[in-house]
């Protein structure tokens, strides 16, 4: 967790977690946000599964910038509009 202000975002680290574990603790986090909020997510592979899952399930309600793109680790600024 970064420095709590008013600009600062949680990040969540799935790198560590078992496949099947990382999809539903991501949109867990994502349904918690507040509008306008947004968290990091640090992943080991490109996520681009994922974002067809949200743009499937979600499509009008988030955002999705990558932030970095590997080739070791992804990180992606996930919101909610």
């Amino acid at each position: 967790m970064e420095e709590a202000g008013r600009n600062s975002q949680s990040t969540l680290d799935v790198r560590n977690l078992a496949p099947r574990e990382r999809h539903p603790l991501i949109f867990q986090s994502f349904l918690s946000l507040t509008p306008g909020g947004a968290f990091i997510l640090v992943n080991d592979h490109d996520p681009k599964p994922l974002h067809y899952q949200f743009q499937a399930e979600h499509a009008a309600s988030f955002t999705w910038e990558y932030l970095e793109q590997g080739p070791e680790v992804w990180r992606v600024k996930i919101g909610k509009k």
